[in-house]
């Protein structure tokens, strides 16, 4: 009789221990299932606030021509104010890169931008009094 009793207790704890073991492996799954991928791939990215106000963008701006001057397809990095002012850009393309700060939103002509287009660079300073100084090398 206590032969039977223990292989029924060794198959209870067989059983329970089999169970244990699955739910154990069905978690790891899971938990891999949800680990950081290497590489994310996408067109843009949007940082966004409690809101839902988007508060940085990183994107690859299309080719276009604005006032008269043509620009490359370049890569766009945006840091936006709680007001939606793009106050921190930077740019890279073939042919040029470059880095902007703008002043706070009710400005419209406080800016700072270092730039390289081509063989060229420079440094250009702004103010709202319309006080301007462009450095060149």
């Amino acid at each position: 009789m206590k032969v039977q009793w223990l292989a029924a207790v060794a198959a209870v704890l067989t059983i329970v221990n089999l169970v244990i073991l699955a739910f154990a492996l069905a978690q790891m799954n899971r938990l891999e299932s949800q680990s950081v991928p290497s590489v994310v791939r996408a067109h843009a990215f949007q940082l966004v606030d409690e809101q839902g106000r988007v508060r940085a963008s990183l994107k690859v701006m299309p080719a276009t021509t604005h006032d008269g001057e043509t620009y490359a397809e370049s890569v766009l990095l945006r840091l936006i104010t709680e007001r939606g002012r793009p106050a921190v850009k930077i740019s890279a393309s073939e042919q040029s890169a470059g880095l902007s700060f703008a002043g706070p939103t009710a400005t419209t002509s406080t800016y700072i931008i270092l730039q390289s287009k081509g063989t060229a660079s420079s440094l250009t300073l702004k103010d709202e009094d319309g006080g301007e100084r462009v450095i060149k090398p």
